[in-house]
C-alpha cells in the first residue's frame, strides 16, 4: 500500500520535477512512510470512478461519437478482458503492466502483430479517453508504440477464377450475388442490408450503409443488372430484402450464409481462399491497374482514410516495369 501511495506522489509530480528531484522526493517519501501504516478506503460507486463505470462511460461517450454496436462491443470486450488480467484500479494501470499484458496476450495466443496492434489502438483510445476527461493524469499507452506488422500481399481473384465462378453457378442468386460483389467492391455487411427498392436499374447504382453509419453510392455493371433481374423476377416471396436464403421461409441472407456459400463455391472448384471480402480487393486492384484516380476509388470504396485505399490495391509489376520504361527508361 505504502509503494502504491510513492507511485501515485510520483506520477503526479512527473511534469513539475525533473528526474534528480523525482529521486530525491522518492526518498524523502520511502523514509517519511518506513513507520507509518496506510490503510485505503474504498471508494464508493456513487462517485463514478470504480472500472466497471469508467468503462461504461467512455462506450457512452464513443456511442455518442457515432460507433457501431458491432465496434463498441469490441471495445468493451477488448478493455474488460485487459482488465480482468491485470487486476488493477484504472488510475494505477502502468506503461509497464500493459507492455507485459501485451506480450502475454501475444504468446498465449499466438497472436499476429496486426492483432496485438488493434488492442493497443483500442486501449489507447481509452486511455486518451480518461486522460482528457481527467480521470487520470497521463495515458500509460503514450510510450507503447505502433507495432510493425510485415506488410503481406493479398491475394486477389483472377479473371478465369471470377468466370470460372460465374460459370459453375446453379442458382441464379448465386450469379447474382458474385455479380454484384465483384462490380460494387462493397462490404458484404452492405450487401446484406440491401433491399430490392434501393436498387437503381436504370442507373445502375444503388445506396449502400457503411462503416460510421454512412450512406454512399455504389455501382454495377449491365452483366450485373440482367442477373440481377432475372433472380428477382424468379423469386415469389414477398422478403424486400435484396438476396435471401433459398429456402423457405427466405429469410434475408445473412453474413455468415454468404461467407458460408462462398466457401463450398471455393472447395467444389478448387479455387483457393474465397471469401466476399476479396472481391472488393479485386476490384480495388483493377481499377487502380487500369488508371483509376486513388481519390475516386477512395470514394468508391467508403474510406475515411486514403491510407486504407492504398492498402487495398496491389499495381501489377508489368505495368510498373512499362511505367518505368515510359518515364525513366
Amino acid at each position: 500500500m505504502k509503494q502504491k501511495v510513492i507511485t501515485e506522489v510520483m506520477q503526479e509530480m512527473l511534469g513539475s520535477l525533473n528526474n534528480a528531484q523525482l529521486e530525491r522526493l522518492q526518498e524523502v517519501l520511502e523514509h517519511a512512510l518506513f513507520y507509518k501504516e496506510i490503510t485505503e478506503i474504498e471508494q464508493g460507486s456513487e462517485n463514478g470512478t470504480t472500472n466497471k463505470q469508467l468503462l461504461k462511460s467512455f462506450l457512452s461517450s464513443k456511442r455518442i461519437e457515432g460507433c457501431s454496436e458491432k465496434s463498441l462491443t469490441y471495445y468493451r470486450t477488448t478493455i474488460e478482458t485487459m482488465l480482468d488480467k491485470v487486476e488493477k484500479n484504472i488510475r494505477e494501470i502502468t506503461t509497464d503492466n500493459l507492455r507485459a499484458y501485451l506480450t502475454e496476450y501475444q504468446q498465449e495466443k499466438n497472436s499476429s502483430r496486426v492483432t496485438v496492434d488493434n488492442i493497443r489502438r483500442i486501449l489507447s483510445s481509452f486511455f486518451s479517453w480518461l486522460e482528457d476527461e481527467d480521470y487520470i493524469l497521463k495515458s500509460p499507452v503514450r510510450r507503447i508504440h505502433k507495432v510493425k506488422a510485415s506488410l503481406t500481399i493479398k491475394g486477389t481473384y483472377s479473371d478465369e477464377a471470377l468466370e470460372k465462378m460465374r460459370d459453375n453457378c446453379e442458382k441464379p442468386r448465386d450469379l447474382a450475388l458474385i455479380d454484384m460483389l465483384t462490380s460494387t467492391g462493397m462490404r458484404v455487411g452492405e450487401l446484406v442490408l440491401l433491399n430490392r427498392d434501393d436498387i437503381n436499374f436504370e442507373e445502375r447504382e444503388c445506396v449502400v450503409f457503411g462503416k460510421g453509419s454512412k450512406e454512399r453510392m455504389v455501382y454495377f455493371d449491365a452483366r450485373t443488372k440482367i442477373h440481377l433481374q432475372s433472380y428477382l423476377q424468379e423469386r415469389m416471396d414477398d422478403n424486400p430484402a435484396l438476396f435471401v436464403s433459398l429456402r423457405a421461409p427466405h429469410d434475408r441472407l445473412k453474413i455468415g450464409g454468404v461467407e458460408c456459400r462462398l466457401r463450398e463455391f471455393g472447395h467444389r472448384l478448387d479455387i483457393p481462399k474465397v471469401h466476399p471480402h476479396k472481391f472488393r480487393r479485386t476490384l480495388a486492384t483493377m481499377a487502380i491497374d487500369k488508371g483509376m484516380p486513388i481519390e475516386q476509388l477512395q470514394q468508391l470504396l467508403g474510406h475515411k482514410r486514403i491510407d486504407t485505399t492504398l492498402q487495398y490495391a496491389m499495381v501489377k509489376q508489368s505495368n510498373v516495369k512499362l511505367a518505368h520504361r515510359k518515364y525513366i527508361g
